[in-house]
């Protein structure tokens, strides 16, 4: 599995998730398979069934959560280069196309909010603005066109 960077409170939102289904939603499946077992015949018991399988799932996302975990490491964004669009960087752009101002910040996927403007670094935006510098005029293809932006500052988040 591939490197992926985060901030500090992105990973630890990570190992929080992967904590309260380790401790928390794995009891309470035991619990449920305890439950349904001693109802009796298991096979004919619908709710055994389900809690099996429902265990299965938690044990596939726990797997995939600690893989994540493993693999992630803490970028330090104070020492992320404002001189180019890179990932944690915070950029005001103008949309020529309404002549409006916005700023984005370039974050990994696990922690985009696109109400708080936080955008995936595989987003179609944020791949059009990586590498740029202040100044660039830069024509994006997204799903409705193409948008072009002129880079008018860079900083870090």
């Amino acid at each position: 599995m591939e490197i992926k960077y985060y901030t500090e409170e992105g990973l630890q939102a990570l190992k929080d998730e992967l904590d309260q289904l380790m401790y928390v939603e794995r009891k309470k499946i035991s619990q449920q398979i305890a439950e349904a077992r001693d109802k009796g015949d298991l096979s004919e018991n619908v709710e055994y069934e389900a809690a099996k399988e429902q265990q299965g799932l938690l044990e596939l996302k726990i797997t995939k959560l600690q893989e994540l975990v493993y693999n992630a490491r803490i970028l330090d964004e104070t020492k992320v280069d404002i001189s180019k669009v890179l990932l944690f960087s915070s950029v005001k752009v103008k949309n020529k196309g309404i002549n409006k101002e916005v700023t984005y910040t370039i974050v990994p996927e696990t922690e985009s909010d696109v109400k708080a403007m936080k955008i995936s670094v595989t987003s179609p935006i944020a791949k059009g603005l990586l590498g740029k510098q202040v100044g660039d005029v830069v024509e994006v293809d997204v799903p409705a066109g193409k948008i072009t932006f002129e880079i008018l500052e860079i900083s870090r988040q």
